[in-house]
């Protein structure tokens, strides 16, 4: 199952310097750990925010909860957790995939081939 999480975090600004760093750096190792597993394989910042977008490739939600929650940041975070199915239109998918392997490709709108098409069409 994939998961969208976004993770905002917010440390106490009075937060022991010593604990932050142990924190930022357990958070790092754990999150490292996943993602070379496969169950975190993607990852992104959000400008200008102590946040991230992220996808989880997991069994189930209690696999995800499990994760999330022995994140060290975990107590300073706010999560927004989204289920995702694959679209239908999603060139990558694979039922896409077989249909234009079956069909003989997959051209881009506006390709050359295409534009000419339309031009002897007129």
């Amino acid at each position: 199952m994939l998961f969208a999480v976004t993770m905002d975090v917010c440390l106490p600004l009075d937060l022991d310097p010593g604990v932050r760093s142990d924190l930022i750096a357990r958070e790092k190792a754990y999150s490292q750990q996943l993602q070379c597993s496969g169950k975190w394989p993607h990852i992104w910042r959000i400008v200008g925010q102590y946040s991230n977008l992220s996808i989880f490739d997991v069994a189930n939600t209690d696999e995800l909860h499990d994760i999330l929650w022995n994140l060290p940041l975990f107590p300073y975070m706010t999560m927004r957790v989204t289920p995702l199915a694959h679209h239908p239109s999603d060139i990558a998918s694979p039922v896409l995939r077989r249909r234009r392997e079956h069909r003989g490709g997959c051209r881009k709108r506006g390709s050359p081939a295409r534009r000419s098409q339309a031009v002897a069409t007129i």
